[in-house]
């Protein structure tokens, strides 16, 4: 890693950031339309969703500890592999079991590839320099993927708008698409990610499996140690939980107040392209947020702030209020999560990074299962309004729970060295 400069590590990282998210941007505009088309009620999309939540939940630590025992690379090819899979029986899914199939491939998935790419990044820019600033890449990751998922979602609109191909329907196209990409995404990942590891094969293997439990224990001490790092972790259950109203229920509003499933889904695919360009631009003002309120302040406001647009989109009554607080949840979106992020790297030292990053995802994953869950149930019930108005408050109520970080920063600010690199539990980037 150390033959790398910084700017070389950062290019490489937000190259494969990139190629990471635009899979993801291709399938957002049609993934829960798609599944409506082939027969699944609301609830059912929910439900099918819990299993990526609760394999996520099971294998989030052991894969963070794994990555962090074994090399960040080799697991990542794993993910990888897996989101390919995941990929193409969606394209082919059409009842509720072969859904459930899918989104167990993505919890694997997505326990596998929580945290290895940004630990990389983070240990491989302080192998090139000790005092490096990773922050300022942290924040470049953030406008690298909104707009890596805001093209995706743009050329998603744009393929659904061209219409069936054969006998592929006019929603089932961008997944082909979104498998076409991630297998470049693959190829890249073996060419640019270079990683330095003392061993190699089965034996490694082996015991890169055995020291993985003792990785995981250290990240939970340092959970244990720190009430700084147990309330940054503990925002993601609601985060998790209120991400379904933007993520999920966003579609069916849409396409309620359109009144026609594939307009709205074609209107999407430029709609998320607008949303993602928005979270670029709103992770682009982290140095001035930074510098504005700190990082906790500024996290806590923006939890704060989310909640209100969400509230915007469930209650504006034409697609065009709907649209504007949609793009506006995601520039607050993208302001917010830098901000976390760092916060949260301030807390953790090299050797368990990946472990407490998995710590801090395992929390979102199970939580947006939940959500999914409750407020498609709740749509169900009363209307999807109602739903997002619930999502909304549970995400604006995790803003306390920046405190601890806002008052430790203000202790340790005084005999804080500013380039400082592996930090005690306490202390906080308030830069």
């Amino acid at each position: 890693m150390s033959a790398l400069t910084v700017r070389q590590v950062r290019r490489r990282y937000l190259t494969l950031y990139g190629l990471r998210w635009l899979p993801t941007g291709l399938m957002i505009p049609v993934m829960i339309l798609l599944m409506q088309e082939r027969g699944l009620s609301l609830p059912q999309i929910g439900l099918v969703g819990t299993a990526q939540g609760l394999l996520v939940l099971a294998l989030e630590l052991p894969t963070g500890g794994l990555a962090d025992a074994l090399g960040r690379r080799p697991v990542l090819l794993a993910a990888g592999v897996l989101n390919l899979a995941s990929l193409a029986l969606f394209a082919v899914a059409d009842s509720f079991w072969l859904f459930f199939v899918v989104w167990a491939l993505q919890g694997v998935y997505r326990a596998l590839d929580s945290g290895p790419l940004e630990s990389w990044y983070v240990d491989a820019t302080l192998a090139a320099e000790p005092e490096a600033e990773y922050e300022r890449g942290l924040g470049y990751a953030g406008t690298v993927v909104g707009g890596a998922i805001g093209a995706g979602a743009l050329l998603s609109g744009g393929l659904i708008a061209l219409g069936p191909i054969g006998p592929v329907t006019a929603l089932t196209v961008p997944v082909l698409a979104a498998i076409v990409a991630q297998a470049g995404a693959l190829v890249a990942l073996v060419v640019l990610l270079v990683e330095e590891r003392p061993a190699t094969g089965v034996a490694a293997l082996r015991a890169s499996v055995v020291q993985a439990p003792r990785m995981i224990s250290q990240a939970v001490g340092l959970l244990r140690r720190s009430r700084v790092l147990l309330a940054l972790v503990a925002v993601e259950l609601f985060w998790g939980f209120g991400m379904v109203t933007f993520e999920s229920l966003l579609p069916v509003r849409l396409a309620e107040v359109i009144g026609n499933p594939e307009r709205a889904a074609a209107l999407l695919g430029p709609a998320n392209s607008a949303a993602w360009i928005a979270s670029a631009a709103g992770a682009a003002l982290t140095p001035l947020l930074l510098r504005w309120f700190g990082a906790p302040a500024g996290a806590a406001l923006l939890r704060v702030l989310q909640g209100v647009t969400v509230v915007g989109m469930g209650l504006f009554a034409g697609p065009v209020g709907v649209l504007v607080a949609y793009l506006a949840c995601y520039a607050v979106h993208g302001a917010s999560n830098p901000l976390h992020s760092g916060l949260l790297h301030r807390q953790v030292d090299g050797p368990y990074r990946t472990s407490v990053l998995s710590l801090n995802s395992m929390m979102a994953q199970p939580a947006a299962a939940l959500g999914g869950v409750v407020l498609t149930a709740i749509a169900a019930a009363s209307s999807v309004s109602t739903a997002m108005v619930v999502g909304a408050v549970v995400l604006a109520v995790a803003a306390p729970l920046y405190l601890p970080a806002w008052l430790a920063g203000r202790r340790s600010a005084p005999a804080v060295e500013p380039t400082a690199v592996l930090a005690p539990a306490e202390r906080q980037a308030t830069r």
